[in-house]
């Protein structure tokens, strides 16, 4: 249990006032009894105590209590896996100008890709004319989800190049010399999420980049549909993209020349169990513990805190009506 505003708790102090007055009210009608010789009236400890447990339990409130969950995973010692989204113009296209667009779909599928494989550290890639790294692989899926949700955004940043279309699937082969995975990763997992449309790529040259010797494996997963376009901001299609019903077999010849298989969108279900079987299993740690969820108590102690006055002022009361 942590206090996310310690400091309330001084309010709870309140309740030593009452007791205090309770005690001096006692003892000051305790002598005038005396003096007068009137027998002793019904104590009222119950009530005095229910006022100063609502006091400490609405001061108790006032410090915020909440439950924290920390969780521990445990991830691989040998693999990691990087997740390379195409954010090319033409994965702005969509069937609609309301619909959801490639790249919405691609971010959709690398969440879902990326919990089929929980104990692997991911990343995240960019590709245009060239791959940037988003988020090196980590363990935390929530980050991963955020960065995959939150920054990934059409041409962001932008290709160099000018030309109608800039997706360029050599730039894969910067992943081999960009740092992305650590020394330690004996197996390298890239998943690429594109919808197929890019300039001549020279697979041979990219298979021989990205070596299975060296550990690396790939799967490809199409964002595509033939009735879709590129719309601009007043929701007209525009005239210069047509959809490349070609792109389904460069994706293919791609995956072939790394070892790797590609993916039609309606097909998450086997690609992340392709994806699985890449991973396969091995040597885990245990990573640092990190807080998960936070349930707040304040409210439900408030709620108490105000029974125990209302109890306390309905016995008053009761009092009262018994004297009458």
């Amino acid at each position: 249990m942590t206090f996310l505003t310690p400091l309330g708790a001084l309010a709870a102090l309140a309740a030593l006032i009452i007791v205090a007055a309770a005690f001096y009210a006692h003892r000051r009608t305790a002598a005038a009894r005396r003096v007068l010789g009137l027998p002793a009236p019904r104590r009222n400890i119950v009530r005095v105590a229910l006022a100063a447990a609502g006091i400490v339990l609405l001061g108790l409130a006032a410090a915020q209590p909440a439950l924290t969950r920390t969780d521990s995973s445990r991830v691989r010692q040998d693999e990691q896996a990087v997740f390379v989204l195409d954010t090319s113009r033409s994965m702005a296209a969509s069937s609609t100008p309301g619909s959801p667009t490639r790249l919405d779909r691609a971010v959709a599928a690398a969440v879902k890709l990326r919990a089929a494989i929980p104990d692997v550290e991911s990343g995240v890639l960019t590709l245009t004319d060239r791959v940037l790294p988003d988020l090196l692989p980590v363990a935390d899926r929530a980050g991963f989800d955020g960065v995959v949700r939150r920054a990934v955004r059409i041409e962001s940043p932008p290709p160099r190049s000018s030309g109608v279309r800039a997706t360029s699937y050599n730039a894969l082969s910067g992943i081999a010399s960009g740092n992305v995975f650590t020394t330690d990763a004996k197996r390298r997992i890239v998943v690429l999420l594109t919808d197929g449309e890019s300039n001549p790529v020279d697979a041979g040259a990219v298979a021989a980049a990205l070596p299975a010797a060296r550990g690396y494996r790939f799967a490809a997963v199409r964002i595509w549909n033939g009735d879709e376009s590129v719309f601009d901001a007043d929701g007209k299609a525009e005239p210069g993209y047509h959809p490349d019903p070609a792109s389904g077999g460069t994706v293919r010849d791609l995956a072939s020349a790394l070892g790797g298989r590609s993916f039609d969108e309606g097909d998450i279900g086997a690609a992340a169990s392709y994806v699985r079987s890449l991973a396969g299993s091995g040597p885990t740690v245990r990573t640092a513990g990190s807080q998960r969820s936070r349930h707040a108590l304040a409210p439900y102690v408030a709620l108490a805190g105000l029974a125990a006055l209302l109890a306390s002022l309905l016995g008053l009361q009761g009092i009262r009506l018994s004297r009458q």
